[in-house]
């Protein structure tokens, strides 16, 4: 289990258990509703044939005989419907107290003789729904002649169908549950890791950014605070304080620089802090942040080469940020790069898009450090770990934000090679009949003409 994510998921799995119970109890409820329903409508019907029944051979009695079998039916306890007609004992001689259209002349349970409204009973191991009513006086056919008796009659139909019908809407209600509730359930989990995970990872993140802001703020400050402590304690001479004052303007400067950083990423993060697209001349910005660091590679005698291809190389974006993003690689790199080293930036159509490429011929970037290069306040301590480790994810948020790609791998230099691409606006400010020419130089030398490329 991921240590960052412990805390999701456990809480996904309890929300997974509460949810899947819910969906439990609410399901068993209308399963029952459902059988209940399903039988008693079943059931409804039968008694409506039964009435029908009763009436029917209340005016069509059914023919006695002596050996008791009335009109013997076609089938057995199977066969609607089932007639019964019953004798109080000994009101008829030879003992005959219930004569049935069975074929097998399956007797009533005796406790079922007096039924009046529809009830439900069972006949050798089958469910069977009778209803029955008195019938007045018959004429029974006896050896000794047709004798009066005082009768009941009482119709029954074999509901079995109805008991299995219900035991197969169980079965089905059950197996369609656990496959519901297992959906639920891993449903839940899933949906519930997904939706705390990034939840969980940007409250741990902020808790991080605070820590490493607060880490980062400490040591300037710390500084600031004992030189004020020194200046305080006793008199000192102009020198000292002036060297003084000296350390306290870096270290306030460099408090500066990474509360600007901070609440630049801050900014980014919200929509009105984002500048509105605009197509920009990525061939220009390279321009531009070329002449800027010129000075930077003559000063530590270190080669800065330029290309920019044709032209125009126009993608939609704002020129602030991609300036700025420019300004992070560069300055990495030359961070990064040995002194007589080399930092080559270039930038050129790649098919549909823009790719712009910084690469240096310092250490490069091992392959376990580049999954968090973008990561606030991470730099590369066994490099050097340089700056405040804000620049990558500044401009980590202007490639998000501008919709480009990144690829970070090795230099043919020797060093990191920082790439991004972007889409191609292909419609730009000139002709694309009258394309831009390629161009390329390098510091120390002056920049050529553009027919010098």
């Amino acid at each position: 289990m991921n240590r960052r994510l412990e805390r999701v998921d456990v809480a996904s799995l309890r929300l997974a258990l509460v949810g899947t119970g819910l969906v439990a109890l609410v399901y068993a409820i209308v399963a029952v509703v459902i059988v209940v329903f399903v039988t008693n409508n079943l059931t409804t019907q039968v008694d409506t044939k039964l009435a029908a029944s009763l009436t029917y051979y209340q005016h069509n009695r059914p023919t006695m005989t002596t050996s008791g079998i009335g009109e013997p039916g076609p089938g057995g306890i199977d066969t609607p419907p089932l007639i019964w007609m019953t004798f109080p004992r000994g009101t008829l001689p030879l003992g005959i107290t219930q004569m049935t259209s069975i074929e097998d002349r399956t007797a009533l349970p005796a406790a079922d003789i007096d039924v009046t409204g529809p009830t439900t009973t069972q006949i050798k191991g089958i469910d069977v729904r009778i209803e029955g009513v008195a019938d007045g006086n018959q004429l029974v056919p006896t050896p000794f002649g047709d004798v009066p008796a005082p009768a009941r009659l009482v119709v029954g139909y074999n509901i079995d169908s109805i008991s299995q019908t219900r035991s197969s809407l169980v079965v089905t209600e059950a197996a369609a549950g656990v496959v519901l509730l297992m959906l639920v359930f891993f449903g839940t989990l899933i949906v519930g890791r997904r939706v705390g995970a990034p939840i969980e990872l940007a409250r741990q993140r902020q808790l991080e950014f605070t820590a490493d802001a607060s880490h980062e703020l400490r040591t300037p400050l710390a500084v600031i605070e004992a030189q004020t402590s020194l200046a305080l304690s006793q008199d000192r001479d102009p020198t000292w304080y002036r060297n003084a004052f000296q350390r306290v303007g870096s270290e306030s400067k460099r408090i500066r620089r990474l509360v600007d950083d901070l609440l630049w990423l801050a900014r980014v993060d919200t929509p009105q802090g984002r500048p509105a697209a605009e197509p920009v001349e990525v061939g220009v910005v390279v321009h531009q942040a070329a002449e800027r660091f010129a000075a930077v590679a003559e000063s530590r005698d270190m080669r800065l080469q330029v290309s920019v291809g044709l032209g125009p190389l126009v993608i939609m974006g704002s020129s602030e940020w991609l300036d700025r993003l420019l300004g992070v690689l560069l300055d990495n790199a030359f961070k990064y790069a040995p002194q007589s080293g080399i930092v080559a930036v270039s930038v050129g159509a790649d098919g549909n898009r823009v790719r712009l490429v910084v690469e240096d011929s310092g250490p490069g970037i091992p392959d376990d450090e580049r999954p968090k290069i973008f990561d606030r306040f991470h730099r590369a301590e066994a490099q050097g770990g340089y700056g405040s480790g804000l620049g990558l994810a500044m401009a980590n948020a202007v490639v998000r934000h501008t919709h480009g790609r990144w690829e970070v791998n090795t230099s043919a230099l020797g060093g990191a090679r920082m790439a991004v691409s972007w889409p191609r606006v292909l419609s730009g400010a000139k002709d694309q009949g009258e394309p831009d020419p390629a161009v390329s130089w390098t510091v120390p030398a002056s920049p050529p003409a553009a027919d010098n490329a």
